[in-house]
């Protein structure tokens, strides 16, 4: 039997960190302005700090710490990617606050970087926020404003 009274489910992410808006198709890097692995925005830092933009859990820790992937419990994955090319510093520069399958409450902190040591080597700031599974996303919408960490709404999302 169909179900005519099934509602959509809204995720909203909140802003992992403070900081400018860029849109993703602006991010001076292929694999994530071409939307190769997902869609969605990213942040040019003006702190240190990531914190969880869901509730959920963390579904991956890079062992350089540059990268953290979340999963809400719908299933939506979010990857959040701390500067461009970071990978290079082999987590020199990086602080993990929580470890991999730990739940996670918006707003909770998750990783800690040095933004000076970032920009003395030479490395972007600009931090992807990506959705990876786009196939569960049924409409997207993007905020394109500052943001700061943990209080404003950055993507809006409606599930399939």
């Amino acid at each position: 039997m169909i179900n005519f009274f099934k509602r959509n489910k809204y995720i909203e992410i909140i802003a992992p960190i403070t900081g400018e808006i860029i849109p993703i198709e602006e991010v001076p890097d292929e694999v994530f302005s071409k939307k190769m692995i997902g869609d969605g925005l990213a942040i040019e830092p003006k702190e240190g700090k990531v914190v969880s933009p869901i509730d959920g859990k963390v579904a991956t820790v890079f062992p350089t710490n540059h990268a953290i992937g979340l999963v809400t419990k719908e299933g939506l994955e979010i990857l959040i990617h701390i500067g461009l090319d970071t990978v290079e510093l082999n987590g020199e520069g990086f602080k993990r606050i929580i470890s991999m399958g730990s739940p996670i409450k918006k707003g909770e902190i998750l990783i800690e970087f040095d933004i000076n040591l970032l920009r003395e080597r030479g490395k972007s700031l600009i931090t992807p926020i990506i959705i990876t599974n786009m196939d569960k996303v049924k409409e997207l919408k993007k905020n394109i404003e500052e943001v700061e960490m943990g209080k404003q709404t950055i993507l809006s999302v409606e599930l399939n």
